[in-house]
C-alpha cells in the first residue's frame, strides 16, 4: 500500500535555533498515528510543516506521492484538514457557519453551500455531539464545545488526511474518548489517515496504531505503542522515570510517572 503522506529528512529552524532535524516517517491510508514527546520537541512545528503553513529548510513532504509544494492551496484543502492548537475565529459566526467553512474547497468560486454541504456539515456536528449548538455564536460556547465544533469543521472537509494538534485540549474524559472513537471509525470506514499530537500517553497507547516519539527535534522512536512506550525510551525523551505496564481494563498499556509519595 502506498503512503498517503511521506516526510523525508525534514529540517527546520526559527532563525539560528534548530527545531526539527532529520525527521522522516510515512503514514498510510486508514492509519491513526500519534506524535508524542516533551514540550519543545517540535511537535506543533511538525504539524505546521505537514500542513504547508511552514516550508522546511531542507527535506521533502509528499502527499499522495506528489510534492506538497506543487499543490494549490485549494487542492490541499480537499485532501488535508488541520485542527491547530487554540485556533481563533474572530467574528462571532454561528457553530454551523464555522463547520460549513470546511466545505469551502468543495464549492465553486463564489458559490454558496448546497443541500449536500449542509447535510455533510450537520452530520459532522451530530458525530461530535454539537448539533444542538448550530445557531449558537462560537464565542458563546465553552472551550470544549468550541474544540468539538472546530473538529467538526475538519470532518466536514471530508479529507483523506487529518492533522490534529492536541485535539483533546479543553475536553472532559467522556469527550476525549468520544473524539478518538470518531477518529478510529473514520479510519476504519473511510480510510482516513490521522496524525494527532498527543500529550496524554495513555490515550496514545489506547487509540493509536503507531506512535512517533520526538525529542529535541529528532525522531527517537517510531512503531506500535508497545514498541515506543517503553520505560527506557520515555525516560530518555522526557528525562524522568516512568512506569509502563499492562492496563487490565483496556488491554493497552498504562504510563505513569514514578514519583515518591510524600511522608
Amino acid at each position: 500500500m502506498s503512503a498517503l503522506l511521506e516526510a523525508e529528512r525534514l529540517r527546520f529552524a526559527y532563525g539560528p535555533r534548530p527545531v526539527l532535524d532529520d525527521v522522516s516517517f510515512a503514514i498510510g491510508p486508514g492509519e491513526l498515528v500519534g506524535v508524542i514527546g516533551p514540550n519543545g520537541a517540535g511537535k506543533t512545528t511538525l504539524v505546521r510543516l505537514l500542513a504547508g503553513v511552514l516550508a522546511p529548510a531542507s527535506g521533502s513532504i509528499r502527499l499522495a506521492e506528489r510534492p506538497l509544494s506543487e499543490y494549490r492551496r485549494r487542492d490541499v484543502a480537499r485532501r488535508l484538514a488541520v485542527v491547530p492548537q487554540d485556533a481563533h475565529v474572530d467574528f462571532p459566526f454561528t457553530a454551523l457557519e464555522v463547520v460549513l467553512m470546511g466545505r469551502a474547497a468543495h464549492l465553486p468560486p463564489l458559490g454558496f453551500p448546497r443541500a449536500r454541504d449542509l447535510a455533510v456539515a450537520r452530520a459532522a456536528m451530530q458525530r461530535l455531539e454539537v448539533a444542538h449548538l448550530e445557531d449558537r455564536a462560537l464565542d458563546r460556547v465553552s472551550g470544549g464545545e468550541r474544540q468539538r465544533v472546530l473538529l467538526a469543521r475538519a470532518l466536514a472537509q471530508e479529507p483523506d488526511l487529518l492533522l490534529l494538534d492536541e485535539p483533546t485540549t479543553h475536553l472532559d474524559l467522556r469527550h476525549q474518548a468520544g473524539i478518538h472513537e470518531v477518529l478510529g471509525e473514520l479510519s476504519r470506514s473511510r480510510g482516513t489517515a490521522v496524525l494527532s499530537v498527543l500529550h496524554d500517553l495513555n490515550l496514545a497507547a489506547m487509540y493509536c496504531d503507531r506512535l512517533i516519539l520526538l525529542a529535541a527535534g529528532r525522531v527517537l522512536r517510531v512503531g506500535t505503542p508497545s514498541q515506543v512506550l517503553t520505560a527506557e525510551a520515555l525516560g530518555a525523551a522526557y528525562r524522568t522515570q516512568v512506569y509502563v505496564g499492562p492496563n487490565d481494563a483496556t488491554g493497552s498499556l498504562v504510563v505513569l510517572p514514578l514519583v515518591r509519595r510524600r511522608g
